[in-house]
Protein backbone atom coordinates (compact mmCIF):
# COMPACT_ATOMS: atom_id res chain seq x y z
CA UNK A 1 0.00 0.00 0.00
CA UNK A 2 2.91 2.80 0.85
CA UNK A 3 4.36 2.04 -2.47
CA UNK A 4 5.29 4.91 -3.95
CA UNK A 5 5.40 3.49 -7.97
CA UNK A 6 2.73 0.62 -8.99
CA UNK A 7 2.62 -1.89 -11.54
CA UNK A 8 -0.73 -1.10 -12.64
CA UNK A 9 0.31 2.77 -12.83
CA UNK A 10 2.11 1.80 -16.48
CA UNK A 11 -0.72 -0.20 -17.55
CA UNK A 12 -3.77 2.73 -16.64
CA UNK A 13 -1.45 5.04 -18.49
CA UNK A 14 -0.96 2.77 -21.83
CA UNK A 15 -5.01 2.61 -21.19
CA UNK A 16 -5.25 6.55 -21.13
CA UNK A 17 -2.74 7.55 -23.75
CA UNK A 18 -3.92 5.17 -26.60
CA UNK A 19 -7.46 5.77 -25.73
CA UNK A 20 -8.09 2.55 -25.41
CA UNK A 21 -11.57 2.74 -23.85
CA UNK A 22 -13.63 -0.51 -24.45
CA UNK A 23 -12.33 -3.59 -23.03
CA UNK A 24 -13.91 -6.87 -24.77
CA UNK A 25 -13.34 -10.11 -22.17
CA UNK A 26 -15.22 -13.41 -23.73
CA UNK A 27 -15.88 -15.80 -21.23
CA UNK A 28 -16.39 -19.24 -22.36
CA UNK A 29 -16.32 -22.67 -21.02
CA UNK A 30 -14.81 -26.08 -22.37
CA UNK A 31 -16.56 -29.57 -21.61
CA UNK A 32 -12.83 -30.99 -21.12
CA UNK A 33 -12.55 -28.30 -18.14
CA UNK A 34 -16.12 -28.36 -16.52
CA UNK A 35 -14.48 -30.90 -13.72
CA UNK A 36 -12.18 -27.52 -13.02
CA UNK A 37 -14.54 -25.00 -12.34
CA UNK A 38 -15.81 -24.52 -8.72
CA UNK A 39 -19.60 -24.56 -10.01
CA UNK A 40 -21.59 -27.92 -10.90
CA UNK A 41 -21.09 -29.04 -14.23
CA UNK A 42 -24.66 -28.26 -15.42
CA UNK A 43 -24.32 -24.75 -14.48
CA UNK A 44 -21.75 -24.09 -16.67
CA UNK A 45 -22.75 -26.06 -19.56
CA UNK A 46 -22.93 -23.87 -22.81
CA UNK A 47 -21.74 -20.39 -21.21
CA UNK A 48 -20.96 -18.13 -23.64
CA UNK A 49 -20.82 -14.17 -23.01
CA UNK A 50 -18.94 -11.15 -23.62
CA UNK A 51 -18.49 -8.26 -20.64
CA UNK A 52 -17.43 -4.76 -22.23
CA UNK A 53 -16.14 -3.11 -19.61
CA UNK A 54 -15.60 1.02 -19.86
CA UNK A 55 -11.61 1.23 -19.63
CA UNK A 56 -10.64 4.75 -18.99
CA UNK A 57 -12.80 6.38 -17.03
CA UNK A 58 -14.88 6.02 -13.88
CA UNK A 59 -13.00 5.54 -10.37
CA UNK A 60 -9.73 4.56 -11.67
CA UNK A 61 -9.15 7.77 -13.52
CA UNK A 62 -11.07 10.32 -11.97
CA UNK A 63 -10.10 13.81 -10.09
CA UNK A 64 -9.56 14.54 -7.38
CA UNK A 65 -7.78 11.69 -5.45
CA UNK A 66 -5.50 11.38 -2.58
CA UNK A 67 -4.77 11.74 0.96
CA UNK A 68 -5.27 14.60 3.43
CA UNK A 69 -2.29 15.86 4.86
CA UNK A 70 -2.56 14.04 8.11
CA UNK A 71 -2.91 10.64 6.04
CA UNK A 72 -6.27 9.90 7.80
CA UNK A 73 -8.43 10.84 5.27
CA UNK A 74 -8.29 9.13 1.33
CA UNK A 75 -10.65 9.98 -1.34
CA UNK A 76 -11.46 8.80 -4.53
CA UNK A 77 -13.55 10.56 -7.35
CA UNK A 78 -15.70 8.51 -10.33
CA UNK A 79 -16.77 11.00 -13.06
CA UNK A 80 -18.36 9.80 -16.02
CA UNK A 81 -19.44 11.70 -19.09
CA UNK A 82 -22.46 11.04 -21.11
CA UNK A 83 -19.77 10.65 -24.60
CA UNK A 84 -17.87 8.12 -22.67
CA UNK A 85 -20.73 5.81 -21.67
CA UNK A 86 -22.39 6.26 -24.92
CA UNK A 87 -18.56 5.03 -26.97
CA UNK A 88 -18.39 2.05 -25.09
CA UNK A 89 -22.32 1.30 -25.29
CA UNK A 90 -22.80 1.21 -28.79
CA UNK A 91 -20.02 -1.75 -28.89
CA UNK A 92 -21.92 -3.52 -26.51
CA UNK A 93 -25.26 -3.19 -28.40
CA UNK A 94 -23.24 -3.78 -31.96
CA UNK A 95 -21.85 -6.85 -30.49
CA UNK A 96 -25.56 -8.63 -28.85
CA UNK A 97 -26.92 -7.53 -31.89
CA UNK A 98 -23.75 -10.24 -33.76
CA UNK A 99 -24.60 -12.55 -30.76
CA UNK A 100 -27.87 -13.08 -28.89
CA UNK A 101 -29.30 -9.79 -28.87
CA UNK A 102 -29.61 -10.08 -25.41
CA UNK A 103 -27.69 -7.19 -23.58
CA UNK A 104 -27.34 -6.41 -19.78
CA UNK A 105 -26.47 -3.25 -18.49
CA UNK A 106 -24.98 -3.54 -14.45
CA UNK A 107 -24.74 -0.64 -12.69
CA UNK A 108 -25.80 0.58 -9.01
CA UNK A 109 -27.95 3.30 -9.92
CA UNK A 110 -29.62 2.63 -6.80
CA UNK A 111 -26.90 4.63 -4.68
CA UNK A 112 -24.43 6.10 -7.21
CA UNK A 113 -25.32 8.96 -9.47
CA UNK A 114 -22.68 7.70 -12.25
CA UNK A 115 -24.85 4.83 -12.55
CA UNK A 116 -27.66 6.66 -13.16
CA UNK A 117 -26.49 8.66 -15.43
CA UNK A 118 -25.08 5.21 -17.37
CA UNK A 119 -28.72 3.90 -17.35
CA UNK A 120 -30.27 7.08 -18.40
CA UNK A 121 -27.84 7.00 -21.56
CA UNK A 122 -28.15 3.23 -22.28
CA UNK A 123 -32.15 3.74 -22.28
CA UNK A 124 -32.02 6.24 -24.55
CA UNK A 125 -29.55 4.43 -26.61
CA UNK A 126 -31.79 1.30 -26.99
CA UNK A 127 -34.15 2.96 -29.18
CA UNK A 128 -31.88 2.64 -31.99
CA UNK A 129 -31.52 -1.10 -31.50
CA UNK A 130 -35.73 -2.45 -30.75
CA UNK A 131 -34.35 -6.00 -31.55
CA UNK A 132 -32.48 -5.78 -28.15
CA UNK A 133 -33.46 -7.35 -25.24
CA UNK A 134 -32.26 -4.63 -22.74
CA UNK A 135 -32.37 -5.43 -19.19
CA UNK A 136 -30.59 -3.75 -16.21
CA UNK A 137 -28.86 -5.17 -12.82
CA UNK A 138 -27.50 -4.13 -9.82
CA UNK A 139 -23.34 -5.11 -9.59
CA UNK A 140 -24.32 -6.94 -6.19
CA UNK A 141 -27.20 -9.22 -8.05
CA UNK A 142 -25.07 -9.29 -11.33
CA UNK A 143 -21.99 -10.72 -9.14
CA UNK A 144 -24.54 -13.27 -7.72
CA UNK A 145 -26.41 -14.13 -10.56
CA UNK A 146 -23.13 -14.98 -12.57
CA UNK A 147 -22.76 -17.94 -10.05
CA UNK A 148 -25.67 -18.89 -9.65
CA UNK A 149 -26.90 -18.92 -13.77
CA UNK A 150 -23.83 -17.54 -15.46
CA UNK A 151 -25.47 -18.87 -18.70
CA UNK A 152 -28.37 -16.85 -18.80
CA UNK A 153 -25.65 -13.66 -19.59
CA UNK A 154 -25.63 -12.90 -23.42
CA UNK A 155 -23.43 -9.44 -23.89
CA UNK A 156 -22.72 -7.15 -20.36
CA UNK A 157 -21.92 -3.64 -20.81
CA UNK A 158 -20.59 -1.72 -17.27
CA UNK A 159 -18.39 1.05 -15.71
CA UNK A 160 -14.50 0.23 -15.23
CA UNK A 161 -14.47 -0.67 -11.51
CA UNK A 162 -17.64 -2.74 -11.99
CA UNK A 163 -16.59 -4.91 -15.00
CA UNK A 164 -12.88 -5.54 -13.55
CA UNK A 165 -14.51 -7.14 -10.56
CA UNK A 166 -17.18 -9.25 -12.12
CA UNK A 167 -14.59 -10.32 -15.06
CA UNK A 168 -12.02 -11.40 -12.48
CA UNK A 169 -15.31 -13.37 -10.59
CA UNK A 170 -16.17 -14.77 -13.70
CA UNK A 171 -13.18 -15.97 -14.83
CA UNK A 172 -13.42 -18.86 -12.63
CA UNK A 173 -16.13 -20.29 -14.31
CA UNK A 174 -14.00 -21.41 -17.29
CA UNK A 175 -11.91 -23.14 -14.76
CA UNK A 176 -8.72 -21.03 -14.70
CA UNK A 177 -7.72 -17.09 -15.23
CA UNK A 178 -5.59 -18.46 -17.77
CA UNK A 179 -7.95 -18.91 -19.95
CA UNK A 180 -9.36 -16.21 -20.18
CA UNK A 181 -8.34 -13.42 -23.44
CA UNK A 182 -9.28 -9.83 -23.87
CA UNK A 183 -9.30 -6.57 -26.15
CA UNK A 184 -8.81 -3.37 -25.14
CA UNK A 185 -10.29 -1.67 -28.03
CA UNK A 186 -9.73 2.54 -29.04
CA UNK A 187 -10.37 4.92 -31.73
CA UNK A 188 -7.20 4.64 -33.66
CA UNK A 189 -5.56 1.04 -32.26
CA UNK A 190 -6.37 -1.86 -29.89
CA UNK A 191 -4.54 -3.78 -27.47
CA UNK A 192 -5.01 -7.84 -26.82
CA UNK A 193 -3.66 -9.19 -23.44
CA UNK A 194 -5.14 -11.94 -21.37
CA UNK A 195 -7.29 -10.71 -18.62
CA UNK A 196 -4.69 -12.12 -15.53
CA UNK A 197 -1.61 -9.39 -15.63
CA UNK A 198 1.62 -10.55 -15.83
CA UNK A 199 1.79 -13.55 -12.90
CA UNK A 200 5.25 -12.05 -11.99
CA UNK A 201 5.13 -15.08 -8.78
CA UNK A 202 5.71 -17.78 -11.81
CA UNK A 203 8.72 -15.91 -13.14
CA UNK A 204 11.23 -18.74 -14.15
CA UNK A 205 8.71 -21.62 -13.07
CA UNK A 206 7.69 -22.38 -16.72
CA UNK A 207 4.21 -23.18 -15.23
CA UNK A 208 1.93 -19.96 -16.51
CA UNK A 209 -1.43 -20.95 -18.57
CA UNK A 210 -0.02 -19.90 -21.83
CA UNK A 211 -3.44 -20.41 -23.37
CA UNK A 212 -5.10 -16.49 -22.48
CA UNK A 213 -2.33 -15.03 -24.46
CA UNK A 214 -2.84 -16.83 -27.23
CA UNK A 215 -6.46 -16.75 -27.49
CA UNK A 216 -6.09 -12.77 -26.90
CA UNK A 217 -3.78 -13.42 -30.36
CA UNK A 218 -7.11 -15.29 -32.13
CA UNK A 219 -9.21 -11.82 -31.07
CA UNK A 220 -6.77 -10.00 -32.49
CA UNK A 221 -6.79 -12.01 -35.63
CA UNK A 222 -10.14 -11.00 -35.78
CA UNK A 223 -11.18 -7.47 -34.30
CA UNK A 224 -8.12 -5.76 -35.86
CA UNK A 225 -7.30 -7.77 -39.23
CA UNK A 226 -10.27 -9.36 -40.12
CA UNK A 227 -8.86 -12.89 -40.45
CA UNK A 228 -11.91 -14.56 -39.64
CA UNK A 229 -10.24 -18.25 -40.97
CA UNK A 230 -6.85 -17.51 -39.22
CA UNK A 231 -8.48 -16.92 -35.86
CA UNK A 232 -10.57 -20.06 -36.13
CA UNK A 233 -7.71 -22.44 -36.34
CA UNK A 234 -5.67 -21.07 -33.29
CA UNK A 235 -9.04 -21.58 -31.30
CA UNK A 236 -9.38 -25.11 -33.15
CA UNK A 237 -5.61 -25.37 -31.97
CA UNK A 238 -6.45 -24.20 -28.37
CA UNK A 239 -9.63 -26.70 -28.46
CA UNK A 240 -7.56 -30.12 -29.40
CA UNK A 241 -4.76 -29.31 -26.65
CA UNK A 242 -7.71 -29.32 -24.13
CA UNK A 243 -8.96 -32.43 -25.42
CA UNK A 244 -5.62 -33.99 -25.32
CA UNK A 245 -5.07 -33.24 -21.97
CA UNK A 246 -2.07 -30.84 -22.92
CA UNK A 247 -2.36 -28.20 -20.43
CA UNK A 248 -0.30 -26.52 -17.57
CA UNK A 249 -0.73 -27.03 -14.09
CA UNK A 250 -3.93 -24.92 -13.07
CA UNK A 251 -6.03 -27.00 -15.44
CA UNK A 252 -4.40 -30.38 -16.09
CA UNK A 253 -3.19 -30.93 -12.61
CA UNK A 254 -2.09 -34.47 -12.72
CA UNK A 255 -0.08 -34.92 -15.48
CA UNK A 256 0.97 -31.39 -16.48
CA UNK A 257 3.36 -29.75 -19.11
CA UNK A 258 5.48 -26.74 -19.07
CA UNK A 259 4.05 -23.33 -20.16
CA UNK A 260 6.65 -23.79 -23.63
CA UNK A 261 4.94 -27.47 -24.15
CA UNK A 262 1.76 -26.24 -24.37
CA UNK A 263 3.15 -23.03 -26.40
CA UNK A 264 5.01 -25.85 -28.72
CA UNK A 265 1.70 -28.26 -29.21
CA UNK A 266 -0.60 -25.37 -30.25
CA UNK A 267 2.13 -23.69 -32.54
CA UNK A 268 2.47 -27.12 -34.38
CA UNK A 269 -1.11 -27.79 -34.68
CA UNK A 270 -1.57 -24.76 -36.49
CA UNK A 271 1.26 -25.32 -38.94
CA UNK A 272 0.19 -28.66 -39.56
CA UNK A 273 -3.56 -27.08 -40.03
Amino acid sequence: PSAKVRAEQGLLAIRKRLQLYANLRPVNTYPQLAHKSPLRSDLVENVDLMVVRELTGGIYFGQPRGRSEDLKTAFDTMVYHQDEIIRVARIAFDLAMQRQKRLTAVDKANVLATSRLWRETVQQMAEQYPEIELEFMFVDNAAMQLIKNPAQFDVIVTGNMFGDILTDEASVISGSIGMLASASIGEKTSLYEPIHGSYPKAAGQNVANPIGTILSVAMMMLSSFDAAQEAQVIQQAVLAALEQSVGTRDIVPDNPKGTDEVGDFIANYILQS
